[in-house]
């Protein structure tokens, strides 16, 4: 099984490549896209409501 430093190396030269910096780019102009933002944001709102907030994962409990 390879260590995770070989696997941070293979990720550190495909970002320096040329399809690298390509997907790279494409990623920051969807992240400062402001429809994506919104997306994004109502997303985690909707996590967090399922979570309480608390960040944890887990749902809350039933009420009793």
């Amino acid at each position: 099984m390879p260590s995770l430093f070989s696997k941070a190396a293979k990720l550190a030269a495909y970002a320096r490549s040329p399809q690298g910096r390509k997907v790279i780019n494409q990623a920051k102009e969807l992240a400062n896209d402001p429809r994506r933002r919104a997306q994004a944001k109502e997303m985690l709102n909707k996590l967090r409501d399922r979570t309480g907030g608390k960040g944890e994962g887990n749902p809350p409990p039933p009420p009793r």
